[in-house]
């Protein structure tokens, strides 16, 4: 289940993002969609970074906390409308568009993959996810040059 609390007045794609989650997990998702301030707010608190960022992944390590993992929620997702905005435009997509890639990012996180330490597997399920969802480029793939 993905619970949306979108802080925003923007319109976000429900469906595209309920669809995106329960492709991946049966478990509970939360997703803020917030402006930049807020995330900068949180970008501060829990990774003392005093700047805006583009989203934030807050994975539950069941394993820490000794739940079934089967009855917690996996984690949480906070993305920035204003980077989803600007990079919409600047890559010529709909802002719905990034934020479903934004959301894909961020739940890939969760679900515990890592792009800075694995050997591809991160960005190789981020462009499956892509072309199943007939998205554009996502951040990875943008950055890397492909």
């Amino acid at each position: 289940m993905l619970n949306i609390e979108n802080l925003t007045t923007h319109t976000i794609n429900h469906l595209l993002l309920e669809r995106i989650a329960k492709s991946q997990t049966e478990r509970e998702i939360d997703l803020t969609i917030c402006y930049n301030s807020t995330i900068q707010e949180y970008n501060k608190l829990y990774r003392n970074k005093d700047k805006a960022t583009d989203v934030l992944s807050f994975p539950i390590d069941n394993d820490i906390i000794g739940l079934d993992e089967n009855i917690m929620p996996l984690g949480a997702i906070v993305i920035s409308i204003d980077y989803a905005i600007e990079k919409a435009k600047e890559f010529g997509h709909q802002s719905n568009e990034e934020i479903a890639l934004l959301f894909i990012h961020g739940l890939l996180h969760i679900r515990g993959y890592d792009h800075e330490c694995d050997n591809g597997e991160m960005r190789k399920k981020e462009k499956e996810m892509i072309h199943t969802f007939s998205l554009p480029k996502s951040l990875i793939i943008r950055t890397e040059g492909n």
